[in-house]
């Protein structure tokens, strides 16, 4: 399927993290999208599912960047993701 991520919310952070894999690079969204691997997977998208505990990570991630926002800025990634993927299983039918 041809996706047209700027159509699907949260598609602009699913297309850089899916970009950041590929060229091997531990972002934000890179690891948001390994949070995302079993569902992106089912749609058809080529997600590596070997990362050890990507919802740790990420949170870790966000910590070291500013721990004081890290919780609040970690559930809106996962919703963005969240949106991302039922708007894809929907266009995917």
């Amino acid at each position: 399927m041809d996706w047209r991520f700027d159509v699907l919310p949260g598609g602009e952070l699913v297309r850089e993290g899916l970009n950041d894999i590929q060229h091997g690079r531990r972002t934000t969204a890179s690891l948001l999208v390994l949070i995302g691997s079993p569902r992106l997977n089912a749609l058809g998208f080529n997600v590596p599912t070997d990362e050890e505990n990507p919802e740790h990570a990420l949170y870790d991630l966000l910590a070291s960047e500013e721990e004081d926002s890290a919780h609040s800025r970690y559930n809106a990634l996962v919703r963005a993701l969240v949106s991302f993927e039922r708007a894809a299983e929907c266009v995917a039918k």
